[in-house]
């Protein structure tokens, strides 16, 4: 399972709003997601993919990577496998 880092995204953001957005630019429907709130100031959420190979994520991901999303620009890096 790979694991997508979305970071810096708007404080507040719901799980619906951020599903929409990368429903949007192709993503699959993740099979997990963990809310990283660190101080407060650039949130982020770790989301889990299982049925994506790791050139189609890291394609995707550069899609969204820098882009201005609410205010916001986003920063995503995949950061590996998940074993659970």
């Amino acid at each position: 399972m790979l694991r997508l880092l979305l970071g810096n995204i708007e404080p507040g953001t719901t799980d619906e709003e951020l599903g929409a957005f990368l429903t949007k630019y192709g993503f699959p429907k993740w099979d997990g997601i963990e809310h990283v709130p660190g101080d407060g100031s650039r949130p982020a959420v770790i989301l889990a993919f299982g049925e994506i190979s790791a050139k189609a994520l890291e394609k995707l991901s550069q899609r969204i990577h820098h882009m201005f999303w609410k205010g916001r620009e986003l920063n995503a890096m995949i950061i590996g496998q998940y074993m659970p």
